[in-house]
């Protein structure tokens, strides 16, 4: 794609537990066609790390990512296959990079997973890395920002972090799994949550199974 006329998606991954959200999320969006800049946080590379085994090095960061997002949430390799390059990856520490600008063009922004510390960065506008200048730009900018925070329990300061980033504008987006899909796997459960996170952004997908207001459909197969 020519740079020119890229208008990328943004997306965030923290270091709270959940990186197969993030998976899912990124081949969403690689599967409808768009364009992905991606940050990967340092406390995320520990997450990556202990829950797929696989370490995320910015000097071999799409062969690190093609194997990430090919592994399916149940760990198992080859499950998917990725085109990566349609991603453009900015390390985390680069506060220089293009998303931590408001001229640069993107179409918004998703963390996830979000964890309280990213939360709590961007709910106070710290930009203390890469990652949460760029959802502080795109809240200023007036872009889409979702955050699928993944904690719990959450306590009274986060629950005000949140509260003040839905009056910033921002979409708040707990990685709750529903079960109405008929998940008869994780990789459905995280799916259902990368759909929900796919949704909020406005980006269409075939993720998980919609209601249509029969109950038991989803036991019709």
């Amino acid at each position: 794609m020519n740079d020119a006329n890229r208008t990328p998606w943004v997306v965030g991954v923290s270091g709270a537990s959940g990186t197969p959200y993030a998976a899912a999320v990124l081949r969403g969006l690689l599967d409808a066609g768009e364009s992905v800049d991606l940050v990967v946080s340092r406390a995320s590379r520990l997450t990556l790390l202990d829950e797929t085994g696989i370490a995320f090095r910015d000097a071999h960061w799409q062969d690190d990512l093609r194997t990430w997002l090919e592994r399916g949430a149940d760990g198992k390799p080859g499950t998917f296959r990725v085109d990566v390059s349609a991603v453009r990856h900015w390390a985390a520490g680069d506060l220089a990079a293009g998303p931590s600008s408001g001229s640069y063009p993107v179409k918004g922004m998703l963390i996830v997973p979000a964890s309280t510390a990213s939360v709590a960065g961007v709910a106070l506008g710290l930009s203390k890395d890469l990652l949460q200048r760029a959802a502080s730009v795109t809240l200023k900018e007036r872009r889409t920002l979702v955050v699928a925070v993944r904690e719990t329990p959450l306590n009274g300061q986060t629950l005000r972090h949140l509260v003040a980033l839905d009056e910033a504008g921002a979409v708040v987006l707990p990685a709750s799994p529903a079960f109405y899909a008929g998940a008869t796997h994780i990789q459905d459960l995280v799916d259902f949550v990368a759909g929900r996170a796919l949704d909020a952004a406005g980006v269409a997908h075939g993720l998980y199974r919609r209601w249509e207001g029969e109950l038991g459909g989803s036991r019709a197969d």
